[in-house]
């Protein structure tokens, strides 16, 4: 079981909270929607295409209550908390439909409240239900979630894992500079406040090398030290794990007393909050993964994003939540591990796509021994860039995807300026992902995985009606994320 995460004065905090949103919910019911996943995963896409998708009737036909007719309105409205950014969807759709780039991607936490009118299914519901359902959406980044395990563990605990990851595989190599000065450091000497900002920033650099594209590694925390924002600076920033001796304890006004504060201080000021005011209040939760990349990238990546999942799964309490719960102790009762970018791959793969994404999840699920009860995953696509097609070669039918790489994106040694389409074939995935995980947990040297070619692409230019409306935004499998998500709150 994954360790106690809050005390009993934060419990009370949360139930306080829960019943504060349960009483809201009687007038206007609602479910808070988390929305994470890990880097460039897509999180801001998502949001912007579903929510586009919902206000202009897109193609939706695994949505039940869509398909049925039986949405009657859909509206986006103030959302509840003031003290929270709203999600600017406008800017972020029309940079996707109007200017055809991607939006930026989520830096800190945000929130949208989308309202669908809708007639229940059942006419006994018809009596005592509003008909009205309001789905708040919680973005916030993939490394804020990564952080909640931090709640579990002490500062040898963290310092001790950390510096045992950091000296495997690549890791080893990008973490050189950082390890160096922390088996430099005296951790009994007085506190100095320049080591302490030369070790912080040695560690974070580290961290960042291990996000850049061309490692695509996953397991990154503290992620606020990616993403400060307006604590960028502050001592409970200004903290790295140290060598520890097996035994001891730090000595009074010591570099080691300094690191063990400030990491202590960093839960409280940045963790806690976090979970208390917003994690502790979901409902529902997707967590998007690029697992495309992690293929690209090689077996350590894998690897790396197996064991991000695991501790993301950690976090969450699947599970039915009854009356007393959902009232003092809410669970998140679904989570979806989506697998985005499907339409990198022919459709043929999808399947494939959606297998290995699931094969990763069951890997951490056992990891962790917890049930898989209230966890679905798929591969999708929150907007299509590409059409799929055939070429011929040497007498072969071969099964391509077309569309527009970004200005600047070199395939094949051609560079593209961002206007003129081309036709690429995507690679194979493999049928059966069991063989492909147990070679790459054996460790087997000179592995190479599937090669996926992993293009990035401009989002689709969307053609106009005749009342110059822009038609909603493609997609794969977004519907049926939809339906799994809160299609069961519209019965």
């Amino acid at each position: 079981m994954p360790p106690r995460l809050t005390s009993f004065a934060d419990d009370a905090r949360i139930a306080f909270d829960n019943l504060a949103d349960r009483a809201s919910g009687l007038v206007n019911p609602t479910v808070r929607l988390g929305v994470t996943g890990l880097s460039r995963s897509g999180k801001t896409v998502f949001i912007s295409s579903l929510v586009h998708n919902l206000l202009h009737g897109g193609r939706l036909p695994l949505f039940e209550p869509v398909q049925s007719g039986r949405v009657s309105a859909v509206r986006l409205e103030p959302q509840p908390d003031d003290a929270v950014p709203r999600f600017q969807y406008e800017d972020h759709i029309r940079s996707l439909v109007k200017d055809r780039i991607w939006p930026d991607s989520t830096r800190a936490i945000s929130e949208l409240r989308i309202t669908l009118d809708y007639q229940s299914a059942s006419g006994w519901n018809r009596l005592f239900s509003p008909g009205r359902l309001s789905i708040d959406i919680v973005d916030y980044p993939g490394e804020w979630l990564l952080d909640l395990p931090l709640l579990g563990k002490d500062y040898r605990t963290f310092s001790e894992e950390t510096i045992a990851l950091a000296e495997t595989g690549v890791r080893s190599e990008l973490s050189r500079q950082w390890l160096a000065l922390t088996r430099a450091a005296d951790i009994h000497a007085g506190a100095d406040e320049m080591v302490a900002r030369d070790l912080a920033t040695a560690f974070a650099d580290y961290l960042k090398a291990c996000k850049a594209d061309e490692r695509s590694l996953s397991t990154l925390p503290p992620g606020r030290l990616l993403l400060p924002g307006d604590l960028d600076g502050s001592p409970a920033l200004t903290f790295a794990p140290l060598a520890l001796p097996p035994d001891g304890r730090p000595g009074r006004g010591s570099l080691w007393t300094m690191m063990e504060r400030r990491y202590e201080a960093y839960k409280s000021v940045v963790v806690k909050p976090f979970f208390r005011e917003h994690f502790a209040r979901l409902d529902r939760q997707i967590v998007l993964v690029d697992a495309l990349q992690a293929m690209n990238r090689g077996p350590e990546a894998v690897q790396d994003l197996e064991r991000a999942l695991t501790d993301v799964l950690a976090c969450f309490r699947p599970g039915t939540n009854s009356l007393l719960s959902s009232l003092l102790g809410r669970r998140i009762d679904r989570v979806l591990v989506a697998a985005t970018k499907a339409d990198h791959l022919h459709h043929e793969s999808h399947d494939r796509l959606d297998a290995l994404t699931r094969r990763l999840v069951d890997r951490a699920i056992e990891r962790i021994g917890m049930a898989g009860a209230g966890i679905d995953v798929m591969a999708l696509a929150s907007v299509r860039a590409t059409r799929e097609a055939t070429v011929k070669r040497d007498g072969h039918e071969l099964p391509v995807i077309v569309g527009t790489p970004i200005e600047g994106e070199t395939i094949g040694g051609e560079r593209f300026d961002g206007q003129r389409k081309t036709a690429i074939f995507p690679g194979d995935l493999p049928e059966d992902p069991e063989g492909l995980f147990d070679r790459i947990a054996s460790g087997e040297t000179g592995l190479q995985l599937p090669d996926v070619n992993v293009v990035r692409f401009r989002p689709p230019h969307l053609e106009e009606t005749g009342g110059g409306i822009k038609l909603s935004v493609p997609h794969i499998r977004l519907d049926r994320a939809m339906q799994f998500l809160f299609g069961d709150r519209l019965a």
